[in-house]
């Protein structure tokens, strides 16, 4: 408490109260937040192998950082988890914005859950904007019901500009979810670009969702796409809709004759359901479980897989050399140099990219 020099007995007549005791200037209860546990890769694994969710999600987490520490346990957990994986079905669902696809996981996954008795798992690319590189990650607020269910796992993941916004380590999520005893696995697409290509390359099941009524009935029929696709599906065919659901199948339908037949010997299915009504959902699922059974005769089934893994070798090798090439320190100063003389027209943009290669290989 401050000593007040009025209070003194030589000053008659002043007199200064003493007031209250000054407040701290810091919260008296604050608590300084722990630092999180750091496990080791082997710790990591194990409660991923027990099916713990919290520590699957931070594994996740470990994957998708761009930290050299983190990419090195990251990497770890992934081949110690490795051996546990390959026994789910691989699921992914594409389709134009606005097609129904979010709603379509949340009625799909129920029926999963609750009719199938599934454990599921569902990775949701959100595209990241080219300017500030954010992400709304929205996806799980359209998928109210099974986003409460205990046997899903939702990881909705920025695709970080990224080709065609499908996340960089999504094919590493998928191996630790199998881990955790996930034997259902959607990866769903931001339906823009060339990320269908990417999806279609990690999962076992590739489905198009379209939607009837939005006007030209052909921009759904497109060749690559469709090639790709084991199956197309029809939504909102629910209330008035139903009769341009049905036409717009039968124009798949169609479409689906003029090209060849899968190396797979599939011929895709055209059906029509309601996400929303929760109707058609049985079909779906029958239709891919046949297709699963057929693959898996025939040998394609793990066919497939193995073309897959030497697909993300390879594609490992060309991220690793672009990423090495970017970040050399003697590429660093050129890439400034020769971008200023293809500025200033002193230089092509080929010779300038030429020249710069030479450095890196020291040609």
């Amino acid at each position: 408490m401050q000593y007040h020099l009025e209070n003194d007995k030589q000053y008659k007549g002043l007199t200064v109260k003493k007031g209250i005791i000054s407040p701290p200037i810091t919260n008296p209860y604050f608590q300084i937040k722990k630092k999180r546990l750091q496990y080791t890769s082997s710790e990591y694994t194990e409660q991923i192998l027990k099916g713990n969710i919290t520590i699957l999600s931070q594994a996740v987490t470990l994957i998708e950082s761009g930290k050299s520490e983190h990419q090195k346990i990251a990497q770890e957990i992934v081949e110690k988890c490795l051996p546990y994986s390959g026994s789910s079905i691989r699921i992914g669902i594409t389709g134009v914005p606005g097609a129904g696809k979010s709603t379509s996981i949340d009625a799909f996954g129920i029926h999963l859950v609750h009719d199938r008795n599934k454990k599921l798992a569902v990775l949701a690319i959100d595209p990241s904007s080219e300017r500030s590189k954010g992400s709304i990650l929205g996806d799980k607020t359209r998928m109210e019901e099974i986003s409460r269910e205990t046997n899903v796992f939702i990881r909705p993941s920025p695709s970080a500009g990224s080709l065609g916004g499908v996340a960089r380590k999504t094919r590493e999520t998928i191996i630790l979810c199998e881990a955790a005893g996930f034997d259902t696995i959607f990866v769903e697409t931001v339906g823009v670009g060339q990320s269908e290509t990417a999806v279609h390359s990690m999962v076992d099941f590739f489905l198009l969702i379209q939607v009837a009524g939005t006007g030209d009935e052909l921009q759904g029929i497109k060749r690559g796409i469709m090639e790709m696709a084991d199956g197309v599906v029809v939504n909102k065919a629910d209330g008035n809709n139903i009769e341009k659901a049905n036409l717009a199948a039968a124009q798949y339908r169609n479409a689906l004759h003029l090209f060849p037949l899968p190396l797979s010997g599939w011929i895709p299915k055209v059906m029509t359901y309601s996400g929303h009504y929760k109707t058609g959902i049985t079909e779906i699922w029958d239709t891919i479980y046949r297709y699963i059974t057929f693959t898996k005769a025939s040998g394609y089934f793990n066919f497939k897989r193995n073309e897959q893994a030497k697909y993300w070798m390879y594609e490992s090798i060309n991220e690793q050399l672009k990423s090495h090439f970017y970040q050399s320190a003697n590429v660093g100063k050129e890439l400034a140099i020769k971008e200023q003389q293809v500025l200033n027209s002193k230089i092509s943009s080929f010779m300038a990219a030429k020249q710069i290669l030479d450095l890196y290989f020291n040609k």
